[in-house]
């Protein structure tokens, strides 16, 4: 979770000439604002008329830190998206956090309705004494037997599954060399090397050595609130082949130690190998370049001035550049703490860095956790939900003026949590609705939140998106934590056209994880990517769904495989889904 640093950043309020400037370099379109008034597309919650009736329950830890607890404890809510039957429908997978409290795996009955088959799937009971709780979980066919397969990581061990038939599930960690006790927030799939197998980069946030049920010492915060280095040690794992990994972390740089709690994986600067972003909390982001799969090389992209407390990494082509922008969630409290959110601009390319632009409106959402880009409206550009909320308890009591005062407190302090006020039953930035920022291209951002049906005011953490009725819209899916998660059905104007792709690896994984998609329609380009895990604890639908507004036609689509090939698809239908295998040579 993100501890504030509480003091006043700037916020970094662009000027919009220059977004236009690095638009006009990429031969981007300036398109007209959205209506704002008429954003074009409603949310409606549908949760309980799909039979969804998920409630996460947070963790309880060992009483030395009880002062503390409802600070440290406040994560594990996640929510990913996986086909892991087969039968073209997407299902969704939630996380537990408490002792006995089990897992939900939503199966997709095609009908506008779920229902809960983790326990015969065997993915319900992994919160145990001695084993840790779940934080999250990502899914990818690390095997290419073309079924998914999914890895839980935990405050704990991690814990790989292998998918047996579609609807049976074998715990492999142990033979696949990934039995770790690693206290995580969050993982990825990626293919670092192109060897069409997919690795695992695992996030870690407290040290492996710490037990939060048996501890040894209470001095297990952060040293600094905003460069902090005695986080857990993050990991990347090698896919070997034959169902084992082998631990390449050292060899190839990237265990990072500030506290992350976001990763996401794309080739930034377009040199044809995925690269690692990572939102750190207690200081600033993290760009990993990866060198031909010899090495990461930690990158000066724009990052390291702006010390944040960032949590969630989405993916996503703000303004139809053909390129993939990044959006980390930061902490806003009026009277304490502005950080803002970072929406940087991908400019490797050009400037070898990132310029953020986030303007007045999608810098200041709350206390911000997970975060996706998506065409909700259909209309060619993406939107961005947000979830908000840290800890909603008493209404009447407040604990950040006790956080100020550790805040301000030697490093010594505030290290050992023991030194930390008694929380009680005070919130933390609570009762916090979520955003909805529609785009507006170069006229900014605005929230419609309140106008397209999103009122909750739950402690959101984890966003997925994913079309869960094959119907060409694209769904919210809310992890919150402490309370039940939410489905937003997405109904956009049925006046504008869409495209969606499925894709099938053979060179490259099966999953296609990492392969990224440019649409190109009556001189608009839009470009995605499948992603390995993406936001915070979240991981969105495999298929890329794209808004097409009112062109009926796509003339061109080309998708850049992770084996590196290069394929070009031409005058496509649209309002359907296309499978596209890829090319053998």
């Amino acid at each position: 979770m993100r501890h504030p640093t509480l003091r006043r950043a700037v916020v970094a309020i662009p000027f919009f000439a220059a977004i236009g400037l690095a638009i006009r370099l990429d031969h981007g379109p300036i398109r007209a604002p959205a209506n704002a008034a008429h954003p074009g597309f409603v949310l409606r919650d549908e949760t309980a008329a799909a039979g969804i009736h998920f409630v996460h329950h947070r963790p309880t830890f060992d009483r030395r830190i009880a002062n503390v607890e409802p600070h440290v404890a406040a994560l594990g809510a996640s929510v990913s998206v996986a086909d892991f039957d087969g039968d073209g429908w997407s299902d969704l997978y939630f996380t537990n956090s408490r002792f006995g409290q089990p897992n939900a795996l939503y199966r997709n009955r095609g009908d506008g309705t779920f229902e809960d088959v983790a326990a015969s799937a065997g993915l319900a009971d992994l919160n145990r004494p001695g084993e840790g709780v779940s934080m999250g979980s990502i899914w990818g066919d690390f095997d290419n037997d073309g079924r998914e397969d999914v890895l839980v990581y935990r405050y704990g061990y991690l814990a790989l599954f292998k998918n047996l038939d579609g609807r049976h599930f074998q715990d492999v960690t142990q033979a696949a060399g990934l039995r770790r006790w690693v206290n995580s927030n969050g993982a990825i799939w990626l293919d670092y090397d192109r060897d069409g197998l997919l690795d695992l980069y695992v996030t870690a946030y407290f040290r492996s050595d710490v037990d939060l049920w048996h501890l040894t010492t209470t001095r297990i915060m952060h040293n600094s609130f905003e460069f902090a280095t005695n986080g857990g040690k993050n990991m990347l794992f090698h896919n070997l082949g034959g169902g084992r990994f082998n631990d390449v972390t050292d060899q190839l740089g990237v265990g990072s130690t500030r506290w992350t709690l976001a990763a996401a994986s794309a080739d930034f600067n377009e040199d044809g190998w995925p690269d690692i972003y990572l939102a750190n909390d207690y200081g600033p982001e993290e760009l990993y370049l990866n060198d031909h799969a010899r090495r990461f090389v930690l990158s000066t992209a724009g990052l390291e001035s702006e010390s944040k407390s960032g949590m969630s990494v989405a993916l996503g082509d703000t303004y139809n550049r053909g390129r993939l922008d990044v959006f980390v969630t930061n902490i806003s409290e009026r009277g304490y703490l502005f950080q803002n959110n970072n929406l940087r601009l991908n400019l490797m390319s050009e400037a070898r860095g990132f310029r953020n632009v986030a303007d007045a409106q999608v810098a200041d959402a709350g206390w911000a956790w997970g975060a996706q880009f998506g065409d909700l409206n259909n209309d060619g550009f993406n939107e961005l939900f947000v979830a908000n909320g840290f800890i909603s308890a008493d209404r009447n009591a407040s604990y950040w003026y006790a956080m100020s005062k550790i805040a301000g407190a030697n490093g010594h302090l505030f290290e050992d949590a023991r030194t930390w006020p008694a929380f009680g039953n005070a919130s933390l930035s609570g009762y916090e609705r979520s955003r909805v920022f529609l785009n507006r291209g170069l006229s900014g951002w605005v929230d419609v939140a309140t106008a397209v049906g999103v009122t909750d005011d739950y402690d959101g953490r984890a966003v997925a998106l994913a079309d869960l009725s094959n119907r060409g819209a694209v769904d919210v899916i809310v992890a919150n934590q402490n309370q039940p998660a939410v489905l937003y059905r997405d109904y956009p104007d049925s006046a504008s056209h869409w495209i969606a792709f499925t894709l099938v690896g053979t060179r490259s994984n099966r999953s296609a994880i990492g392969a990224e998609v440019e649409v190109e329609s009556g001189g608009m380009k839009q470009r995605r990517i499948v992603d390995g895990g993406m936001g915070f604890a979240s991981q969105n639908d495999r298929r890329l769904h794209f808004g097409l507004g009112q062109h009926e036609w796509v003339d061109r689509c080309v998708i850049h495989w992770p084996s590196g090939t290069r394929q070009v698809l031409q005058h496509l239908s649209v309002d359907q889904f296309h499978t596209v295998t890829e090319p053998a040579r």
